[in-house]
């Protein structure tokens, strides 16, 4: 079976070329942005008339924290349309029929209620922060359903948690909470400070999901055969939640992050800095009683993640 992996070169997509490559009887295509430009139609409709292949996995997005949303919204909103509409129209014109798309859980409306099922999907208003994200990505979903109503295609998309591991962003003032984290307590330890401060009162809770685990939920959902998929699924006609079902404060998985990096000194919180939304959790039921459950443990793989993140920043290893 070939298969394009789009975004090869991402966490996720990554993990999800590493997963495949263990299998026999597949073989990869693989695309840098450089040799192919996933906003321009007329290149993306040409590679796939020359390709042709079987099976698609859209894993290529702009992404960006708070930050980079709040600054280039129009950056963010156009781009993902732009790769989303055309990786999966010209899937559908080169005859492909089995596609699988990355969502986000941002799709979800910043009120829904805990944990977030998949039918909360345009049950209310977005997070102001990173909306314009949210609706490329809600686009992503309504283009497969429209494309399996109209065409009888088999589109199917996963909607992932937090993630974390391999390959993450450990960029000082760019990265998501957890890489964010390990970095500080990381240098902490290094230049010898009795202290660190995290924002907010610590309290708040988040779910965090392992790349590799992502990887293997997305592909454990586009193997699944397509009448198990579709009577689990109804009648959201393709999106299901990808995460682990359980969810740990900041403030706890600070002290693990300090456990594993070593970092032996106190842990202070900020209340004057905000604490963003209270809880954010998937509702995982859908694919676990389709069969799937995540298996690795936060605490593993926060080690794991440590142990990548100190081969690739040789110059801050701690002796």
């Amino acid at each position: 079976m070939r298969i394009f992996v789009a975004g090869h070169r991402g966490m996720v997509g990554g993990a999800i070329c590493r997963a495949l490559q263990a299998r026999d009887g597949v073989e990869l295509l693989m695309r840098s942005r450089s040799e192919l430009d996933l906003t321009n139609q007329a290149d993306v409709n040409a590679f796939f008339q020359d390709q042709r292949p079987d099976g698609v996995i859209l894993a290529a997005a702009k992404v960006g924290g708070i930050m980079a949303n709040n600054t280039y919204p129009a950056d963010f909103i156009y781009e993902n349309l732009m790769i989303q509409s055309n990786v999966i129209h010209q899937a559908h014109v080169a005859g492909v029929n089995r596609l699988l798309f990355l969502g986000s859980s941002c799709i979800y409306p910043k009120l829904a209620p805990q944990p977030m099922a998949e039918n909360a999907l345009l049950t209310g208003t977005l997070e102001p922060t990173n909306e314009p994200y949210a609706i490329a990505k809600i686009a992503g979903i309504k283009l497969c359903e429209s494309y399996n109503r109209q065409y009888g295609r088999d589109y199917r998309s996963v909607m992932p948690t937090n993630l974390y591991g391999p390959g993450d962003n450990f960029h000082p003032e760019n990265s998501h909470v957890l890489p964010a984290l390990m970095r500080r307590f990381h240098e902490a330890k290094r230049d010898g400070l009795s202290d660190v401060v995290i924002w907010g009162t610590g309290t708040p809770k988040r779910e965090f999901l392992h790349v590799d685990d992502m990887a293997s939920g997305s592909l454990y959902v586009f193997d699944l055969d397509r009448e198990t998929f579709e009577r689990e699924t109804e009648p959201m006609l393709g999106h299901i939640n990808v995460g682990t079902g359980e969810d740990i404060a900041i403030l706890d998985v600070a002290y693990m992050i300090a456990e594993v990096v070593g970092f032996d000194g106190d842990i202070k919180t900020d209340p004057t800095k905000p604490d963003g939304t209270p809880r954010k959790l998937m509702d995982v039921t859908r694919l676990q009683r389709l069969g799937w459950k995540a298996q690795i443990g936060l605490k593993q793989g926060l080690s794991e993640t440590y142990e990548w993140f100190l081969k690739q920043e040789g110059d801050l290893r701690v002796a």
